[in-house]
């Protein structure tokens, strides 16, 4: 069972990652954001997109696992239009604002929930064990991992 102070941690962790990323994002050269960094990885503008585009995926598992006793997890595997550039067709604009939008909405439902519900677990076939804290940990983990791709592309001479 997560402490409390685990779960306090994570909302803050969550709760701010908007205000690293969406900044980060920006500070790219405009002539620079759409430009991959090597033809198989996403420029700055797609894992921006990205993160915005994740959060409908995040609200669902949450639904689902309050719904249910024990969900089966589906993994996710971004579509192969993603992987083909479908993301630098998005205004990134409105998907900055997107994603900080929805995670204001996630963090509201997150901070609504009782301490029992951080416990609630599902069946995830690419993991040993799964809980909704496990869930909204690894969201945080991979805003940072994208954050982190974006201050490598905005940091390349």
């Amino acid at each position: 069972m997560p402490t409390s102070a685990e779960t306090t941690a994570l909302l803050a962790t969550l709760e701010q990652a908007p205000s690293i990323i969406v900044p980060l994002v920006r500070e790219i050269p405009e002539a620079r954001v759409r430009t991959r960094p090597a033809p198989d990885k996403w420029s700055a503008h797609e894992h921006a997109c990205h993160l915005a585009e994740v959060h409908t995926l995040f609200f669902g598992r949450l639904d689902q696992m309050l719904a249910d006793d024990r969900p089966r997890i589906e993994p996710y595997y971004p579509s192969a239009g993603d992987e083909a550039g479908a993301l630098l067709e998005r205004d990134l604009s409105s998907e900055l604002d997107r994603f900080a939008t929805n995670r204001r909405t996630l963090v509201s439902r997150l901070r609504a929930l009782a301490p029992s519900d951080w416990e609630r677990t599902a069946d995830h076939p690419q993991y040993s064990h799964y809980s909704l804290f496990i869930l909204f940990r690894h969201l945080a983990l991979h805003d940072h991992l994208h954050a982190y791709r974006i201050e490598e592309i905005l940091l390349e001479p």
